[in-house]
């Protein structure tokens, strides 16, 4: 997204099967001056993120239907639509799972109205902040990369395997681009965060990185146990092996 988004303008979707929180949400937003659309079951908030392109979700995670990390995941596979979400559960390893698996943020009920549209305002800032970082070690900026099977086109955000196309969300893509434009050399995971998701620790866990990392090389690798191209530095971080 670019630009500032003022509130007005924001579209968030509420994804919640209970009636009195959905609504509670959806008032509660269109008080702040958020446009609000709300489905009670997760294969219709699927269908609308399509539909009405929201610029933020707020999901709850424990759904008869399809649980939130479900419905998470399969936002992931497809776009890095901020997601926030608003639950009851609110254990440690709740927060964890769904924070690892891609969550942007974690609001636990109950909470505070001020307290919720302050999350909401501080995701969308890191959401128009985040985007392809310019590496430091190149001197010239390259278009396309080519490392025999592997090609990753930067220009048309492509990336192939033996010429078939390997499909990637665009935070996917930016962390590959960022590391093979530095190739060799070691990123750590707050240094990912802070280049290419434009966050910090402070507002984002860095098993962030470790989530995208295990899903590139799940699309990139012949064995993404032992990777070839996407390699891991103990206790350091990531590089990038050419």
């Amino acid at each position: 997204m670019a630009g500032a988004v003022e509130p007005e303008s924001t579209v968030v979707l509420v994804i919640d099967d209970d009636d009195d929180v959905r609504m509670l949400l959806c008032d509660l937003l269109t008080d702040e001056g958020f446009q609000v659309h709300s489905e009670a079951e997760p294969a219709g908030g699927l269908a609308a993120i399509d539909k009405i392109e929201p610029h933020v979700v707020l999901l709850d995670m424990g759904m008869p239907q399809m649980n939130g990390l479900d419905v998470l995941a399969h936002i992931r596979t497809k776009s890095d639509l901020p997601v926030i979400f608003v639950t009851g559960r609110g254990g440690e390893t709740d927060r964890v799972v769904g924070l690892r698996m891609g969550a942007d943020d974690y609001v636990v009920k109950p909470f505070s109205s001020a307290e919720l549209v302050a999350r909401i305002h501080s995701v969308l800032r890191r959401s128009r902040s985040a985007g392809p970082a310019e590496p430091e070690p190149v001197a010239e900026q390259t278009e396309r990369f080519d490392f025999g099977r592997l090609r990753i086109d930067l220009a048309t955000r492509e990336v192939t395997i033996d010429g078939k196309d390997v499909p990637m969300t665009a935070r996917e893509f930016d962390l590959l681009a960022f590391l093979v434009a530095a190739p060799r050399r070691v990123f750590s995971r707050e240094q990912l965060l802070s280049n290419v998701w434009g966050s910090s620790t402070a507002w984002q866990d860095p098993a962030t990185v470790t989530e995208h990392v295990r899903r590139i090389r799940r699309k990139v690798e012949d064995d993404p146990d032992s990777p070839r191209w996407l390699l891991t530095v103990r206790g350091v971080g990531y590089r990038f092996e050419p």
